[in-house]
């Protein structure tokens, strides 16, 4: 058995797909200290590949209001949310998630992907059918198979293709449409807007992923549904604390008030795990305090990826049509992006390469995050490191073919 997984172990080697670690010796911030598996240490480097959108992994208020929610609350829960669970601050940032999403109601999750894992089993059976973007993220997939409804992939973004497949289950006895709102790969927004009229003209419940888009996506950052004015149309919204909102875990569904009700009593992963610490709702509250009175930071978010994508473009780098501060450079060779990758990190810049199966084969990049705690030196410095690298590897001004034939596809598994 071991002589097995050793040989899985150097076939992910062989193929240029093994994933190596850095750790982070300080705070997440815009700027850290880090080092690798070497023990090589690393000071002062500009981190470009967090979720943290808003720069609040560090902000000091949000770390106050979690302090001193230690001392009020305590530590953890020790508990599910039926037996012994539930405190007032739990409810109060349910009913603070409504409020600001524009929903009726909200169940909170020790995760996002646990609150993906538990949705689909407990409102479909194997009568309903789920209608899935082909490039959701692996919790929303890992999710569906949990579930005994027929599951239905249809082309990323195309709504030509999802009518085409609603149309064919429209016998379904519940039809649900789910997407991620951001995708998380190519940053590219999803046509919510679009999906929820086909959502009513098929009687289908509308799911939007939305971990990727809220609190800075959309005029004062409720999301993609604020983004793509249908507030009121969609049926249920997934999203996360573990990025824009404080970036430490925990999230949500939130929604209409029966779907709501209905995962309180069937959704697994919220009847069978902990509650989120007290400390991470604290800190998740301040967050929505902080943005529900400005969005300076949203703005600010905004502004620093204009100027990175256009950095990037001018300097002949790949993007995907990015609409969101998600920019992934495109490689599309494994091997090429982990050596771009140590070479971003040996001049000072933080940023990973990802290669199948985190992308599909071919489709290799260094995945670039923006933030609003970015200041304008970081991200000239950044630029300038991406420049210098792009032009040791000969890449830059290059187009897709060129870049394969200089270095060809290597992930073979």
């Amino acid at each position: 058995m071991k002589n097995y997984y050793l040989g899985q172990i150097d076939q992910i080697r062989e193929s240029d797909l093994f994933k190596s670690e850095k750790y982070i010796y300080t705070s997440q911030s815009s700027c850290i200290n880090a080092r690798d598996n070497s023990g090589n240490k690393t000071e002062n480097i500009i981190n470009i590949c967090a979720n943290n959108y808003l720069g609040m992994s560090d902000h000091p208020e949000v770390i106050k209001a979690a302090k001193d929610t230690l001392d009020t609350r305590g530590y953890g829960m020790s508990s599910v949310r039926f037996i012994c669970g539930t405190q007032d601050i739990h409810k109060e940032l349910e009913e603070r998630m409504s409020g600001f999403l524009g929903t009726e109601d909200t169940i909170l999750y020790s995760s996002a992907f646990d609150a993906n894992l538990g949705v689909f089993e407990a409102l479909l059976d194997d009568e309903c059918a789920i209608f899935s973007d082909s490039l959701n993220h692996a919790s929303i997939i890992d999710g569906t198979r949990l579930c005994k409804a027929k599951k239905i992939r249809y082309a990323n973004n195309d709504m030509d293709d999802l009518q085409v497949k609603l149309e064919e289950e429209k016998g379904a006895k519940i039809k649900l449409i789910v997407s991620d709102g951001v995708f998380s790969m190519d940053g590219i927004v999803a046509k919510v807007d679009q999906i929820c009229e086909l959502g009513r003209m098929y009687k289908a419940i509308v799911m939007i992923d939305d971990s990727h888009a809220t609190g800075f996506i959309g005029k004062t950052g409720r999301g993609t549904h604020e983004l793509k004015n249908c507030m009121d149309r969609v049926d249920l919204i997934s999203t996360t604390f573990g990025k824009a909102l404080g970036g430490a875990s925990g999230g949500c569904i939130s929604g209409r008030k029966e779907l709501i009700t209905i995962l309180r009593q069937r959704s697994r992963p919220y009847l069978f795990s902990n509650s989120i610490s007290p400390s991470v709702v604290g800190g998740v509250l301040k967050v929505l305090d902080m943005i529900g009175k400005s969005t300076e930071l949203k703005d600010k978010l905004e502004r620093n990826t204009n100027f990175w994508k256009k950095g990037l473009t001018d300097a002949g780098f790949i993007l995907t049509k990015s609409d969101s501060p998600i920019v992934p450079v495109m490689l599309f060779n494994a091997k090429l992006a982990q050596d771009f990758s140590k070479d971003l990190y040996d001049c000072g810049v933080f940023a990973i390469g990802f290669f199948y199966p985190v992308v599909p084969k071919g489709k290799a990049r260094i995945r670039t995050q923006i933030s609003a705690c970015h200041t304008a030196e970081q991200l000239e410095k950044a630029l300038e490191v991406f420049t210098k690298v792009g032009k040791k590897y000969g890449i830059l001004g290059k187009n897709r073919e060129e870049i394969i034939e200089m270095y060809p596809i290597s992930d073979k598994l």
